[in-house]
């Protein structure tokens, strides 16, 4: 086990297309869901968790996500600027490296936000992680428990917690827009726009991607 992290990487540079016309005039991130930003629902979660910086990253309308966060004292922020080109979930990883360090750091979805039950879910995911066997650990649930998926199940999880495709499987779990990184799977990366899936599937393939299941209620801001 390692000490929880205390870095993350918010994922808010989306175009947020599939909301418009509420997405016209501002940016996704920014849309509030019962009286909270989306955005605001990821940092507070990361807060509560421990974690003292968060590197979010900036796109579309990126002077009204600056000005929001700017005054927010937890986690302290730091803004990846990509309004010269969108780069995608790991592209965007890449790009904001030198600002994430060499330690295992959170990723969070700003599209979607969870009700817990219990025990914190990204508290939970920081005591599961377990650097010596895991490069990548998601946050996990089932279709019954998510509001807003309209595809099929991601992965399916072995006894071990080792995660494979599932091809759509009803069997398997979604990928919940969380999990621990460490920073070696983006070893050679590539600079420009490509996605976090191609890390999951070299994760699969080391048999070092896991995953845990969230106990509550998981919410997918899409349409």
């Amino acid at each position: 086990m390692t000490a929880n992290p205390r870095t993350a990487m918010v994922l808010a540079a989306g175009l947020g297309k599939r909301m418009r016309p509420i997405t016209d005039t501002i940016p996704k991130p920014l849309v509030e869901i019962a009286g909270k930003t989306l955005l605001d629902w990821g940092l507070d979660s990361l807060a509560s968790a421990g974690v003292d910086k968060a590197v979010v990253n900036v796109h579309y309308l990126p002077d009204q996500i600056i000005a929001h966060i700017a005054d927010r004292g937890a986690p302290r922020i730091a803004i990846s600027d990509e309004r010269e080109m969108l780069l995608d979930s790991a592209g965007g990883i890449v790009k904001a490296l030198p600002l994430l360090g060499k330690e295992p750091f959170y990723i969070i979805n700003a599209d979607t936000f969870w009700i817990d039950s219990g025990q914190p879910s990204l508290e939970r995911l920081s005591l599961a992680w377990d650097a010596a066997r895991m490069d990548i650990l998601l946050m996990l649930t089932d279709l019954d428990s998510a509001t807003g998926h309209c595809v099929g199940t991601d992965f399916l999880v072995a006894p071990d917690g080792a995660l494979q495709r599932s091809k759509g499987d009803p069997a398997g779990l979604i990928y919940a827009g969380a999990a621990i990184v460490h920073p070696r799977i983006f070893k050679d990366a590539p600079t420009g726009p490509h996605s976090l899936n191609a890390y999951f599937d070299k994760a699969i393939t080391a048999g070092r991607l896991f995953g845990m299941q969230m106990q509550g209620r998981w919410i997918t801001v899409g349409t």
